[in-house]
């Protein structure tokens, strides 16, 4: 009894002194106001053990509107003699029930709570404590112990995802000279990361920090192993999971909940890493609270082991002189882009311009621009249906065909050292043959991933050609069709997803049995599927089954082709990932950004945009047979995509929420082959017929200095970052005195050489060019200073030259707007 006694007394001490240090630290000021009722968090909780311990989330209610009370409120304990009270914080004194009452802005509200096991044995725990204390305290980050090759010969799993190894590398390595049983704050896993002695890493921990209090009681106790009975964590929880804060409301403290195998649930905030997608909106601290930078969404991602929880936020301000004024919806694009802008007060630009919407989207559609008497036509026509007739026309085109083929065959490494000559050709056909003929792009996966036969006479079997092997194959279809970029499992379980190694080498089991065979044809190569082949996990030396993600493994009989399995899953309505990976693909096309940016970076630590958007996209592309044209057309009929790049005050700072159009470089083929249209001077390719665009080329030629400098990707990787859109200095000298721009513009049978013999006025060539390049006529004053440079030369051609120059020159013909 007196030992009963002596604990409580020192647990209250305790609790006091870290309590004092706590409001000396941070004390900030809550607007409290007039809530009409208070939600409290966990409404009702079990503490089992003396170790466990529960905070509670006070919430208060404004009509619609929600504040984080937690810090402002005051709690009492209907018994001390079963829970006392550290701020929001309740620990367990002895077992029984208790209420806990919360007091706040003249509301109250209460919590029932019942205390067991206080009698049973607390030891820290290695595998859910011990290792989550040293990734609090970033000891196995990959920057430091928990690289490759370790720091300091300490070397840690990256992220606790190593049992074993840190078992012996903690605990046995070096005879234990790393701790010290006796005198545990004398142990060197201790006194580095506190800094008593020299660290390379610096200071990582702090005395009485909730990791230092678990590596430390841990090596007091005897650096005990879980016994076989100890549960597994099956998950966390973050609380609240998603919730919009309207000012005066500054801040939100996140609860993260642990739920273990054997039913418990814990409150594990404490040694939960928190991370923010979007720290200018709202950064999170070691406690898991966040606190309002600015106005706009943020993610915190709470990561516990392997276990991960969201907690999605947005900060709401009113904005001085906001009205919203009811822009005319399309479609369903439009009402899920300007509910979010509406919450968020940012007022949408206004629609653009009949000349910059034809640019926009024969750009984006066909890669080429618009020709004069498509401009003349479409300018001139009166009809208030002319946008939605053009986008079917450049649909239905040829030229559409190959524009969205030269996007396919980048991301499918179609290139002639991978494919070989003949192979490029035959892929790239099939490639324009699926997208002229709107293949649904369900069946345009499942072609790929299950082809077998000759490369040549099965064109996507090259699919296979280009992925030689189980790992590079997983890589590439995760990324291409799952929007998931799983590479860093290969090693380790992933640092900041949910995935893991078993997950990686599951998927790569699917595609152990496909073969490959020469043919009578050196270049030729047959794609056939092998009655054996397997994948080892390398780290657990298991034979792995195929993997399904969040569906799990699959036994797959032996006369089966795995990758039928895989394929079948890949394109069911059940993934969650195909529709909307592919969606979000087409949609970062046409917009110059994805709903998720990058768009093959699925991920809950990297969210969408407009979640409701992408939601409703990628339903309406499945119900739609997943047609890529139902989408393309849909995007641009709707008033988003035909918005103007023109700010206004309200959205100038706005990158994310599509209220006005991006305006981004045009592409290296699109801009070669807008210099030829607007000079009439084709490009001639080795082994192809004068008149070829570069986005029609099947294979991207390895020697154009200027589509190399603009960032004509060599079809090395799956990923779209492979295209660079950066602008640099190579670029501007091209544009300024390079000698496609110069040739091109004085060629004798060129535009202007050609109208000249022709005897066109000045006010005839210029205008024709202005319509070549921007589609529209010049204005007055464009007009005009041309005509005056004209007149101030004495070499007409060469003046004339000048304002093509300029006109190639101007950000209104190099971008796309």
């Amino acid at each position: 009894m007196r030992t009963t006694m002596l604990w409580r007394c020192l647990l209250v001490i305790a609790i006091a002194n870290c309590s004092v240090a706590i409001q000396a630290a941070d004390a900030p000021t809550v607007d409290v106001g007039q809530p009409t009722s208070l939600v409290l968090e966990p409404a009702k909780f079990d503490l089992l053990g003396k170790r466990s311990r529960q905070q509670i989330l006070v919430t208060g209610k404004y009509g619609d509107d929600l504040r984080d009370l937690t810090i402002a409120a005051t709690f009492a304990t209907s018994n001390p003699a079963v829970v006392i009270i550290d701020g929001s914080m309740v620990h367990p004194v002895g077992n029984g029930e208790a209420t806990v009452t919360v007091t706040v802005g003249g509301q109250t509200a209460t919590v029932p709570i019942v205390v067991k096991n206080m009698e049973a044995a607390a030891p820290v725990s290695f595998k859910t404590e011990t290792q989550m204390a040293l990734t609090k305290a970033g000891c196995n980050m990959g920057a430091c112990h928990g690289s490759p090759s370790g720091k300091g010969g300490f070397r840690l799993s990256l992220r606790a995802y190593d049992f074993a190894l840190d078992i012996m590398t903690v605990r046995s390595e070096f005879f234990g000279r790393r701790t010290n049983i006796l005198e545990p704050s004398a142990s060197l896993l201790l006194r580095k990361p506190l800094m008593e002695v020299a660290h390379g890493g610096g200071k990582r921990l702090k005395k009485g920090d909730p990791a230092h209090v678990v590596l430390e009681q841990w090596i007091a106790e005897g650096m005990q192993l879980d016994s076989q009975t100890e549960p597994d964590l099956v998950k966390i929880e973050t609380v609240p999971s998603k919730r919009v804060l309207r000012q005066p409301a500054a801040r939100q403290q996140i609860m993260v909940l642990g739920h273990f195998s054997d039913g418990s649930i814990r409150d594990v905030t404490a040694l939960t890493d928190f991370t923010s997608s979007n720290e200018s909106v709202g950064g999170v601290n070691a406690q898991g609270l966040v606190t309002k930078n600015g106005r706009g969404e943020a993610a915190i991602l709470g990561r516990y082991l392997d276990k991960m929880s969201t907690t999605y936020l947005t900060f709401l301000e009113d904005v001085p002189g906001f009205a919203w004024n009811n822009p005319a919806e399309q479609n369903f694009v439009d009402n899920a882009i300007f509910e979010k802008l509406k919450q968020l007060q940012i007022l949408p630009s206004e629609i653009c311009a009949d000349d910059e919407f034809l640019r926009r989207v024969t750009l984006d559609l066909t890669g080429r621009l618009p020709t004069s008497e498509e401009a003349t036509q479409f300018l001139a026509d009166q009809s208030p249906a002319k946008r939605v007739t053009v986008v079917d026309r450049l649909l239905d085109s040829n030229e559409f065909a190959s524009f969205w083929a030269l996007k396919w065959a980048d991301v499918l490494r179609s290139n002639s050292k991978k494919l070989k000559t003949a192979g490029v050709h035959k892929f790239r056909e099939w490639i324009y043959e699926s997208i002229r003929s709107d293949k649904p792009l369900d069946q345009f996966a499942r072609e790929l991933l299950t082809a077998n036969g000759s490369v040549f006479e099965n064109p996507p079997a090259n699919f296979w050609r280009a992925s030689r092997d189980p790992q590079d194959a997983t890589e590439t279809t995760a990324q291409l069709f799952l929007g998931v970029r799983i590479q860093c499992a290969k090693c380790h379980n992933h640092p900041f997803e949910r995935w893991t190694q078993d997950n990686y080498y599951g998927i790569a089991a699917a595609f152990a049995r496909v073969g490959r065979k020469n043919s009578v044809d050196a270049e030729e190569e047959v794609i056939f599927t092998q009655a054996g082949g397997e994948v080892t996990q390398p780290r657990t030396n298991k034979q792995m089954k195929v993997h399904l993600l969040l569906t799990g493994d699959v036994d797959v009989p032996a006369d089966q082709d795995r990758r039928v399995v895989f394929a079948q899953w890949l394109t069911s309505p059940e993934n969650p990932f195909f529709s909307k990976s592919v969606v979000n693909r087409i949609w970062g096309h046409l917009m110059g950004r994805g709903i998720v940016e990058p768009v093959d970076d699925f991920r809950d630590s990297n969210p969408p945009s407009n979640a409701r958007l992408l939601d409703e996209l990628s339903k309406q592309f499945a119900a739609n047979s997943f047609s890529q044209k139902w989408a393309i057309r849909t995007i641009c009929n709707s008033r988003t995509y035909q918005l103007s790049s023109r700010k206004n005050q309200f959205n100038k700072d706005d990158e994310i929420y599509c209220s006005h159009a991006n305006t981004r470089l045009l592409s290296a083929e699109q801009l070669l082959d807008g210099i030829c249209a607007v000079t009439n001077v084709p490009e001639q390719y080795p082994g192809m017929p004068l008149g070829t665009r570069a986005c029609e080329l099947a294979d991207p030629p390895t020697d154009h200095y200027f589509l190399k400098v603009f960032g004509q990707p060599q079809r090395e990787m799956a990923c779209q970052c492979e295209r660079s859109s950066e602008s640099n200095l190579s670029q501007a000298l091209q544009m300024i005195n390079g000698p496609v721009v110069h040739n091109k513009l004085r060629a004798d049978n060129g535009r202007i050489a050609t109208m000249m013999k022709e005897n066109k006025t000045d006010d005839e060539v210029i205008t024709a060019m202005y319509l070549a390049a921007l589609a529209r006529v010049p204005s007055a004053e464009e007009m005009a200073a041309s005509k005056q440079h004209i007149g101030n030369q004495q070499d007409r051609r060469q003046a004339l030259e000048d304002v093509g120059w300029a006109i190639l020159n101007s950000k209104e013909f190099l971008f796309q707007h």
